[in-house]
């Protein structure tokens, strides 16, 4: 996945629930997803996949509202 060379399997299990989560919440495909994560931001591989450690201890509406805070404040969009 994207440039993130060094992930363990936890973290890609969790990446993947991550863009398909998003795919759900924004009412698209996770492939589209997966670009506005990695083609038109680092946040896959810059905050996703690094903080998986914090990040997957929270609940699926905190993961989705801060991710997609994010992506506004990146001006990440379909």
């Amino acid at each position: 996945m994207g440039k993130q060379a060094d992930m363990t399997p936890e973290q890609c299990f969790f990446a993947v629930f991550c863009i398909e989560a998003l795919a759900d919440e924004l009412h698209t495909t996770g492939d589209k997803v997966y670009k506005m994560l990695t083609d038109d931001s680092d946040i896959l591989d810059a905050y996703i996949v690094p903080h998986y450690d914090v990040l997957h201890t929270q609940g699926r509406p905190w993961l989705m509202q801060d991710i997609t805070d994010l992506m506004k404040a990146k001006g990440v969009s379909e």
